[in-house]
């Protein structure tokens, strides 16, 4: 394999998690509410999700799942219920609009860090679409006679393109946070995440 390969498939993967979708609500979110740990722990979870999609399909699984409906509508639906979970978990923080610090409680943030990193990655597994997208992908970077190390080297670098384009949000976002602190802002940033994040289940659901 060559460097070309890698710059085309880091291109593609990183317009794809460029794109508004669960994953970009969910980092948004976090990083929003919960600060920069939090965010880059949700992208983390994410990334990680995205290196087990890769390695599935590199074993095939993926691409029995994709040609599977019942499979494939199963995940979907589980999925889909697991979006609108958290999107009501928003819209009813939102409603109660009691934001506490809580900085000064031991353990607090790396609590936050963990619950946004499983949200990332169970966010991300529960998505046929992210397989769909690797079984469509992937093949066209691979050589014919690709081996083991090729597609672990695949799932590398969209794993770790994945994870910097999450970074990167997270930053960008906290930093914003810093600027809209108060709890009306925030209640307003939970309603609207929380909507969007309903939503998108829905439309996972019923795609």
């Amino acid at each position: 394999m060559v460097v070309t390969q890698f710059v085309a498939l880091g291109g593609v993967v990183l317009l794809a998690a460029m794109s508004p979708g669960p994953d970009f609500a969910i980092v948004t979110r976090n990083a929003m509410i919960s600060g920069r740990r939090a965010g880059m722990a949700c992208g983390l979870g994410i990334a990680v999700g995205v290196f087990a999609w890769a390695v599935v399909t590199a074993l095939g699984i993926a691409g029995l799942l994709a040609a599977s409906a019942v499979a494939f509508t199963a995940v979907k639906l589980v999925g889909a219920a697991y979006l609108v979970f958290l999107g009501v978990r928003a819209l009813l923080a939102a409603r109660r609009g009691d934001y506490d610090d809580a900085k000064h409680i031991p353990g607090t943030r790396a609590a936050r860090a963990l619950a946004a990193f499983r949200q990332g990655l169970v966010t991300n597994l529960l998505n046929p679409k992210v397989a769909v997208f690797f079984v469509a992908l992937l093949p066209q970077f691979l050589p014919t006679s690709a081996t083991a190390v090729d597609h672990l080297m695949l799932a590398v670098v969209a794993a770790g393109v994945t994870l910097t384009w999450f970074t990167v949000l997270a930053g960008l976002v906290s930093a914003l946070r810093r600027l809209l602190t108060t709890n009306r802002v925030r209640r307003a940033i939970d309603a609207v995440m929380g909507t969007l994040l309903v939503g998108l289940g829905i439309r996972l659901a019923a795609g």
